[in-house]
Formats: structure tokens, sequence, C-alpha cells
């Protein structure tokens, strides 16, 4: 397993592209991984896809190829596993960039949740398992950047090459400690989540809508701040807080400056200043005059359902307390809110309300009930 790695195949013509899908449409299981450039860009992408198998790592630059369809029959395809760590992320960015669906996935990062790991990093359960050191200093870089070095090169295959050997071994503990239908039940429901709706130019002010230390009109300054900042940072195609941090609009809108030469005590630099000067004074102008923005209201539960949930989380951390994991293994978040608010007053029910996680009903089903202060017939 430990031997001197072969180069891993760069892939970045059509042909190359071809010969790679045959290789992994032949396979019964692939490994994959991604990487974007969140950090360095105001529209994050996909800025390297890396595929492993049994005996090749492949790297495709989706920067050169843009059409990448061809794959889709591999993430649709019931035949092969994927193998990935943390999938959440990446099918996020796999379905909006290239609006790709998954079946049969197998995600070594939620497997050794389930278990209870304290630490589930890709280079943590690597080096307690193999021994294998990995340089997450890479984890940051700017992906979209080329040509890539050799040590990101190297570091983004180690994110695939091991995947087979981590997924096998956690398969073996999730049977071993009964727990694999767990894990297998969480899989599946990874490949049906909904996309996470991205966030829309202008209505990146509602972030401090929720804090108490900020007024209506410190906030509608804020907002008017928020709107030139987005426009500012798609135009320079960076991320927002490379513009200007979040905590410097705070202070311009608590002391709104009027002059230029003002603005360096709300922690602008000189080059910001001159970069933006003007346009920052014109958005703090705005926000002293524009009527007020409204506070988006959380819709308040009612008190009974509050009551339930609370009972939920309560039992929940219990027992995840006892089987040493995290609360949401034992039920996971979205059954909160469901079962909350939708109370089932028989097992059956319970089992409709929860159909994608079977097992955990069986483990758990009458416990959940008893909390939600329902009596089973004997």
């Amino acid at each position: 397993m430990f031997e001197t790695l072969s180069p891993p195949v760069w892939v970045n013509t059509t042909q190359l592209l071809k010969q790679m899908v045959d290789d992994l449409a032949s396979q019964d299981r692939v490994a994959v991984d991604t990487e974007s450039n969140s950090l360095h860009a105001f529209r994050e992408q996909v800025c390297l896809l890396q595929f492993s198998t049994s005996k090749t790592d492949y790297l495709l630059d989706p920067l050169v190829l843009k059409d990448l369809s061809i794959l889709a029959p591999i993430f649709s395809n019931p035949g092969i596993e994927k193998v990935f760590h943390a999938a959440e992320y990446d099918l996020i960015c796999l379905r909006r960039d290239f609006g790709f669906s998954f079946v049969n996935l197998f995600d070594t990062m939620q497997a050794a949740r389930v278990l209870g790991y304290p630490a589930v990093g890709l280079d943590r359960l690597l080096g307690d398992k193999f021994k294998i050191k990995m340089d997450k200093r890479h984890q940051k870089a700017n992906w979209a950047a080329r040509p890539l070095t050799k040590d990101q090169i190297h570091y983004a295959r180690l994110d695939t090459h091991y995947l087979f050997d981590l997924r096998d071994a956690l398969e073996q503990e999730l049977r071993e400690k009964q727990r694999l239908e767990y894990a297998l039940e969480d899989f599946n429901r990874a490949c049906v989540m909904e996309e996470q709706k991205q966030r829309l130019n202008g209505e990146s002010w509602e972030r401090f809508s929720g804090r108490k230390d900020i007024s209506l009109r410190e906030l509608t300054v804020i907002s008017q701040l928020c709107k030139w900042r987005d426009k500012e940072a798609a135009k320079l195609n960076r991320p927002p807080y490379k513009v200007v941090m979040d905590e410097i609009f705070v202070a311009l809108a608590k002391n709104p400056p009027e002059q230029k030469v003002d603005l360096s005590a709300a922690g602008l630099s000189e080059k910001q200043i001159k970069l933006w000067g003007d346009q920052v004074l014109s958005a703090i102008r705005h926000g002293v005059k524009a009527p007020l923005v409204e506070r988006k209201q959380l819709e308040r539960k009612n008190d009974a359902v509050l009551r339930r949930l609370e009972k939920l989380k309560a039992w929940r951390k219990s027992i995840g307390m006892e089987m040493q994991v995290e609360s949401d293994i034992i039920l996971p978040k979205p059954y909160l809110g469901l079962l909350s608010e939708n109370p089932p007053k028989t097992l059956d029910e319970l089992r409709d309300l929860m159909k994608d996680t079977p097992s955990r009903v069986d483990r758990f089903g009458a416990e959940i009930l008893m909390v939600l202060g329902v009596k089973l017939a004997n």
C-alpha cells in the first residue's frame, strides 16, 4: 500500500477524458474528490476533480474541459460505488457546476462519525490508521491558478488514493459495532439532499440582522455597504471579505464618517480608502437616509412544538453520550423539526416520517415515541 506512487494522469483533453471515463465505467468502485476556489473568488467553482481506481489516480482539469457531461453516467450508476470523504460539500459543488445526480456513495467521514471517532479529518484518519502524512496547508490554496505545483498535485491525489483502504477499514468497524445500516442510510440521504440555496447579491447583509448590538438604522447602513461590496467583489471576482471585512462595516455603521480621512478609524487601509473611499462614503450616506430595513423574523414555533423539540434534543444528546457519538448520529437534524411539528401517534406513523432511516426506527423508535408522550401497547 505504501510503495512509491507513480505520477497521476493529468486529464486535460477530450481524448484523455474519454479514456478515463472508459476506465471508471469498468470499475465497481471509484474514489472521488474535488478542489474549489471559495477563498479566492466571488463565484466559487470546481477547479479540479480527482478520481482513483485500484490502479490509477486521475486529476481532471475542469477549467480546460468545460463539458463534463460524459461523467454523469458514472455518478448516477448504481453499480459503481463512489467513495468520498466529507461528501456533502463535494456533492453541492458538483450539482451546482455540472448538474450531476448521485446514487451509491460511501462517505468515509460520515462513517467515522457514526463510529464515534473524535477527529474525522482525512489527514487525521490516514495518519492514525496508515501512518500517512498529508500537508493540509494546500486546503486553502487557489486551485484556479495554473500550473499547479508539484506539492499541490501530490496533495490532491492523496485525497483519493487511499480512500478504498480507509473505506474498507471503516466498513469492517461499522459491521463490528452493528452500525453499518445507520451509515448506509446516511449515504443514501446525502444522494437526494437538495442543493443549498446560493446567496443572492444584495442580501448578504441579512447575516447581520440577528445581532442585537446593531440597531435598525445601523443595519440599514450595513445593507447599503454590503450591496456595494457584493457588486465590487463580483467585478473583481474575489470573496467579499477580501474587499472589506464584516467588522469594519459594523464600525462604519455605528460611527458613520463624513469624510475619507475618517475612514481609517474604522479599520480601512490606505489602499482601500484610495480605491473605494468615495463609494464607501456614498453607501453610508444612502444608508443613513434610506427607509429602514426589516429584520427577517424567524417563524416562532408554538410552545408545544418547542417543548417536543427540546425533549428530542435532550434525549438524543443523552443517547449520543452513551454511544460516544455526536447527537445527530442518533437522530439526524431534519427529523428533529419533522417529529416535533408532526408528532406521530403510532410506530407506523413514525416509520412513515422516518422512512429514509428505518434502522434508527428499529433501534430507537419506542424511545422516540416515549419522549413524544406516546404510550405503546405491550
